[in-house]
C-alpha cells in the first residue's frame, strides 16, 4: 500500500501531466504555489482545509487542515505536485525548509526522494535493456565486470537477472539502508556489496533461491547500479543524468551524493518523527540507486507523466510502449519492474530516509 505521511518531504501525487517551472521576475520571491487556473485554485483550497478527521485517543474526532495536519506530525516542511491528464495542475508548498528556521520551502527546494530512486533506476536499466546492451533474463554476472554476486547453493538451479532484481524477486538481502553522517566516512560502492567498512550495512548476497519469493531488496538495486556503471563505463550520477533525468527535463534532479554547495544551498533539512533535526541537516547516501535521488515534486511528475504516455504510445522519450507495458506488469507479488502496483492500473512507490518521506502515486 502507498503511504503518504511525509515529514519534510516531497509528494507527487499523479494522475497524469507535463510540468511548468516558473521563475521570479526583476525581484525574485520565492515561489511557492502554482495552479493552472483560478478553479484549481479554489480546488487546492478546499483540498487544504478538508484533509480526513484524525482521531486522537480520549478525544473527538478532529477536523483537520494542512497546516494543522503538520502541526499535530511535526512537519516543518512539505511541497506537492498534483497533475491530471496532461498538465501539471497544481503545485504547493508549506512551511519551512528547518525545523525552527525562517527560510521557506520553495517549488525549487529539494529533497531526498529516498526509495523513490528505485524506479527511477529501473528506467534506466530498462532503457539499457531496449539499447542491447544487457538482458532482462540472463545471469547479471554476465553483465557486471567490477564485482559479481557470489554464487552458493541458492543460485545452482536459479540464478539471479536483472528482471528479478528490479522486481525484488531475486531473494537478495539488506532491505535498506542507514545513511551516514555528513562527515563520516564514506563507503565505496564494492565495500557496501561486501559489508566491509566503514559500510553500515550488511553484504549483499543471495539468500534464498532467486525466482521462489518476493522480498524488498535495497541491496538489489546496488548489483543493478554496479551493472549500470560497468555497462555504460561512466558514475552513476551521470549516466542517470544522460538517460533518464535529461530526457525528461528533471532539471531539479540529480543523483550526486554529497550534494555540490550550489545545490545543498536551496535542500531541506530532514526531521524525524520527534521534531528534532537530523545532525548536519541530512545524512549522505552513497547507496545511490536504492536511496540517492534528490528531486522535487514537479520533477517527478514528469517522470510519472512520461510512464503513462509511454504506456499509452504517445512518447518514448526513455521508454517503448511494450517496455512500459513490462515495468507495470506485476512481477514479483506486488512489484513491476520498479514500481508497486495496485488495482485498476494504480502504480507508485514510497521513501523513507531519516528525515526524509516520499510517496509518489500514478492512477490508472
Amino acid at each position: 500500500m502507498f503511504r503518504a505521511l511525509p515529514r519534510i518531504a516531497p509528494v507527487a501525487l499523479w494522475s497524469c501531466a507535463a510540468v511548468t517551472l516558473l521563475t521570479g521576475a526583476d525581484t525574485p520571491k520565492p515561489v511557492t504555489q502554482w495552479a493552472a487556473s483560478p478553479a484549481e485554485a479554489a480546488r487546492v483550497a478546499k483540498v487544504e482545509a478538508g484533509l480526513a478527521p484524525v482521531t486522537l485517543p480520549g478525544e473527538k474526532p478532529q477536523a483537520l487542515s494542512v497546516l494543522r495536519w503538520m502541526e499535530l506530525y511535526r512537519i516543518p516542511g512539505m511541497s506537492i505536485a498534483v497533475f491530471d491528464k496532461n498538465a501539471l495542475v497544481w503545485a504547493r508548498t508549506y512551511g519551512v525548509t528547518q525545523a525552527g528556521g525562517s527560510e521557506p520551502v520553495t517549488l525549487d527546494t529539494l529533497f531526498q526522494a529516498a526509495s523513490v530512486s528505485k524506479p527511477v533506476t529501473a528506467l534506466a536499466a530498462l532503457r539499457t535493456v531496449e539499447q542491447g546492451k544487457v538482458s532482462l533474463d540472463t545471469n547479471i554476472n554476465e553483465h557486471l565486470c567490477s564485482w559479481k554476486v557470489p554464487d552458493n547453493a541458492f543460485t545452482k538451479e536459479q540464478k539471479v537477472t536483472l528482471r528479478r532484481l528490479l522486481s525484488h524477486g531475486a531473494g537478495m538481502t539488506v532491505h535498506g539502508f542507514e545513511g551516514y553522517a555528513v562527515d563520516a566516512p564514506r563507503p565505496t560502492l564494492q565495500q557496501i556489496l561486501d559489508g566491509e567498512m566503514p559500510a553500515n550495512s550488511e553484504p549483499v548476497r543471495v539468500d534464498s533461491v532467486p525466482g521462489t519469493e518476493g522480498r524488498y531488496s535495497g541491496g538489489g538495486y546496488l548489483v543493478v547500479q554496479t551493472m549500470l556503471m560497468d555497462q555504460w563505463r561512466k558514475p552513476f550520477p551521470k549516466l542517470m543524468k544522460d538517460l533518464v533525468l535529461e530526457p525528461l527535463g528533471m532539471t531539479h534532479s540529480t543523483f550526486e551524493q554529497p550534494l555540490p554547495p550550489a545545490l545543498a544551498a536551496r535542500a531541506a533539512a530532514g526531521t524525524r518523527a520527534s521534531g528534532e533535526s537530523v545532525e548536519g541537516r541530512w545524512k549522505v547516501y552513497p547507496e545511490l540507486a536504492a536511496a540517492g535521488l534528490w528531486t522535487t515534486p514537479s520533477d517527478l511528475a514528469l517522470m510519472m507523466l512520461e510512464v503513462a504516455k509511454a504506456r499509452a504510445g504517445t512518447s518514448k522519450r526513455v521508454l517503448s510502449q511494450a517496455m512500459t507495458q513490462q515495468l507495470l506488469t506485476a512481477q514479483s507479488g506486488p512489484y513491476g519492474l520498479g514500481f508497486e502496483l495496485e488495482d485498476a492500473g494504480r502504480f507508485g512507490h514510497g521513501g523513507w530516509n531519516d528525515g526524509f518521506m516520499t510517496t509518489v502515486v500514478g492512477l490508472g
